[in-house]
Parts: structure tokens; sequence; C-alpha cells
């Protein structure tokens, strides 16, 4: 996974996988869900980040199985 923030556009993206997105659907005005050509969910943009996911307060936590 990768996220990415973008301070100019308060904009974040999430890499969920590394396939190619074949769609594209709008969750609402701000979020945008790029699907694979199986329908799965490949990576998401998130405009207005900052209201919407708390910006800088994104917090990393790996679980051991």
């Amino acid at each position: 996974m990768k996220i990415r923030y973008f301070a100019d556009t308060d904009t974040l993206y999430i890499v969920l996988s590394q396939k190619t997105p074949a769609e594209t659907q709008d969750l609402d005005e701000n979020i945008l869900l790029d699907l694979d050509e199986d329908g799965q969910l490949c990576s998401m943009t998130i405009e207005h980040a900052k209201e919407r996911v708390g910006i800088p307060e994104i917090d990393y936590q790996q679980i051991a199985a």
C-alpha cells in the first residue's frame, strides 16, 4: 500500500494494489474509487483530505498475525 498526500491540492491518494484501474466511480463529490478489471478496489482519491480524514493525524500500525 502507498499513501501520498499532495498538500498543494489537499488531496490524499491511496494505492491498494499494483493493478491498473479499469474504471473510476464517484463515491461522492470528493471521493473517487478506482476499480480493476475484476471490479476490485485498487486505489482511492480523497479531495479536501484535511477535513475528510484528519490529515496529518494518520497513524499506521502493523499487527502481528
